[in-house]
């Protein structure tokens, strides 16, 4: 599992984070999921792939930022 940062787009506000923080909480293999309104990222330990398609999927396009915070 990798150490995950992702840039989103489309969150904004307090409905949002909890739709991205369902989204990434269902999938079987994400730990740890940190969600943060103000910045638009999450942060967590995943499989980045399936972590952007699920996002997608779910309305919110992300793509890993260059760094971890």
């Amino acid at each position: 599992m990798a150490d995950v940062t992702l840039q989103i787009e489309n969150m904004h506000c307090g409905s949002c984070v909890r739709r991205v923080t369902q989204t990434l909480n269902s999938l079987p293999q994400t730990r740890a999921t940190e969600v943060r309104v103000g910045s638009a990222r999450a942060h967590t330990e995943a499989d980045p792939a399936e972590l952007v398609r699920a996002l997608g999927e779910a309305g919110f396009p992300a793509h890993l930022t260059a760094s971890a915070e």
